[in-house]
């Protein structure tokens, strides 16, 4: 490729239009590029604080078992102990938090990049795209934890709901900006076709 064939600056920048029509058509209002490193930044958040107060919780019920058979009997013992306790607290807690976190970080981006794939493979954007994006996650957390069947048919149940409630909510809301829904153009389409068959014959 020669020098004059690259594009140029102008050819790579998306014009305004094109750049509001991109923010009017994704889903929620948010293109991809924004809206999946904002679902991970969010996801580890919620994962940090939820690890924060269950692995501050069980280190701390941890730390009372193992020092349960000598406890001090001074005060200078017992301040020294309460003090040991909340590194611990804190320890434990941040392990977990961090631990949490970046497994629900891992779990968000690939639910929310394996949703956009499908939206392109399938050329709409509706709640089916969510269903199959939770349902391939989770077998591949199934698989990559090796669980059971058992355990892998209640994982993808469990991806299968939220599958089902989050596209459903996105459905909704891209229905209330105007957007279009694939099942529901499809329905519609198909209620056109009926009336104009009902038409003809009358």
């Amino acid at each position: 490729m020669t020098r004059r064939d690259r594009p140029t600056r102008e050819e790579w920048t998306p014009t305004r239009e094109e750049y509001a029509q991109t923010w009017k058509e994704s889903r929620l209002s948010i293109p991809p590029f924004i809206r999946i490193p904002a679902a991970a930044v969010a996801a580890f958040g919620i994962g940090m604080c939820l690890g924060l107060a269950h692995g501050s919780k069980m280190a701390g019920l941890r730390y009372r078992a193992e020092h349960a058979h000598r406890l001090p009997t001074t005060t200078t013992g017992w301040y020294l102990y309460h003090k040991s306790k909340n590194y611990h607290l804190a320890l434990g807690g941040l392990k977990e938090g961090m631990k949490n976190g970046a497994r629900l970080s891992i779990l968000s981006t690939a639910i929310f990049c394996a949703e956009n794939l499908f939206d392109v493979y399938r050329g709409t954007r509706d709640m089916f795209s969510t269903v199959m994006a939770s349902l391939a996650v989770a077998g591949g957390f199934s698989f990559w934890n090796r669980f059971s069947a058992a355990e892998t048919a209640r994982t993808a149940r469990k991806g299968l709901k939220f599958g089902l409630a989050y596209g459903a909510i996105q459905d909704v809301m891209s229905l209330a900006k105007g957007r279009p829904v694939g099942y529901i153009e499809f329905i519609r389409r198909q209620i056109g076709k009926a009336t104009q068959l009902e038409e003809k014959t009358t």
